[in-house]
């Protein structure tokens, strides 16, 4: 899998997913074999740029692996301003969102609203190919609602826009995350274009995903919820692409490991009082399937302290191995 100049180490993708795709949280599926991590959408909207939270999403520095990352907004000039922007600060693949179905992103015309307005999407992709001379992608469904179902219209605009990969999750925005993803129509529009078409939506595990592959015809598969509480995920379906077999489960103790560095990053990455909130989230998503795990999320979301957040997560892992 290639993206304009770039060669990912494998063709297993994390998703954009604002408020979950942090760099603390794209550095740890890096390091577990995610061939790419995407950014959490960045609006082009600039009177944001200043807020803390624009600030630590634009902050690309200490990345590993290929810096990609997504910019959102419905206004041509300032979709490639941003571009302009998050290049000069170190990013190396811009990602235009068309797929995001959040109604406060859509009512600014924005995410999947878009896919309703061919030719602004034309203008749009045109105006942040032309604006920056690294690869720009594009992340899409597959239409606005069943009825109105253009993804291989907006794919054929991408393609002849410059756009060097598409990223499709195969349900309509009026579908929002219900129902099952469209892999058919993924199909429909791999064969409809050239550029790369990466694959995305119900992919959970490695079976799953060679079937997407071998179905779809898909360059990449792109994991967005499967990842959460499971960052293990990408080197389980990178190993069995490859070799056809399983990669051993992780054990308790790389459990533990990973999710005390994660909260660790977490808590240098925002500062005490925002790291020990957003940490609650990504540890109720890891205690999920874990024995005591409700029991353990319920204390855990009480707690204040970044040391006694990382004291709590050792004795609960220690308790747990003794069972």
């Amino acid at each position: 899998m290639r993206i304009g100049q770039y060669q990912l180490i494998n063709n297993v993708i994390l998703a954009p997913m604002a408020g979950v795709t942090d760099q603390p949280f794209r550095q740890l599926c890096h390091e577990l074999g995610a061939g790419m991590t995407v950014s959490e959408m960045l609006s082009s909207n600039p009177k944001v740029w200043h807020t803390d939270k624009s600030r630590q999403r634009m902050d690309h520095s200490g990345e590993l692996g290929i810096r990609a990352v997504q910019i959102a907004g419905s206004e041509p000039h300032l979709m490639a301003e941003a571009a302009r922007v998050n290049v000069a600060m170190g990013a190396q693949i811009i990602d235009i969102n068309m797929g995001c179905p959040a109604k406060k992103v859509n009512k600014k015309l924005a995410g999947s609203a878009l896919m309703q307005h061919p030719a602004l999407v034309e203008k749009i992709l045109t105006a942040v190919v032309e604006a920056v001379d690294v690869p720009v992608t594009l992340k899409t469904r597959t239409g606005w609602d069943p009825e109105h179902k253009n993804g291989i219209e907006i794919a054929q605009i991408a393609e002849r826009c410059g756009i060097q990969s598409l990223a499709i999750h195969g349900r309509t925005r009026a579908c929002m995350y219900k129902g099952n993803a469209e892999y058919d129509t993924i199909r429909a529009i791999k064969q409809a274009v050239s550029i790369p078409v990466v694959a995305n939506g119900d992919i959970t595990c490695p079976e799953q995903a060679k079937s997407v592959l071998d179905n779809t015809g898909a360059d990449a598969i792109m994991i967005g919820r499967g990842a959460q509480g499971n960052p293990w995920l990408f080197r389980e379906i990178d190993h069995y692409l490859r070799h056809g077999e399983h990669h051993p489960k992780p054990s308790n103790d790389e459990v533990a490991e990973t999710v005390l560095k994660h909260v660790k990053r977490l808590h240098q990455f925002y500062g005490d009082y925002q790291g020990v909130r957003i940490a609650r989230k990504h540890v109720g998503w890891y205690l999920n399937e874990r024995p005591g795990g409700r029991e353990m999320r319920q204390q855990f979301n009480q707690i204040e302290q970044p040391n006694e957040q990382l004291d709590t997560l050792e004795h609960y892992f220690v308790t747990v191995e003794k069972r």
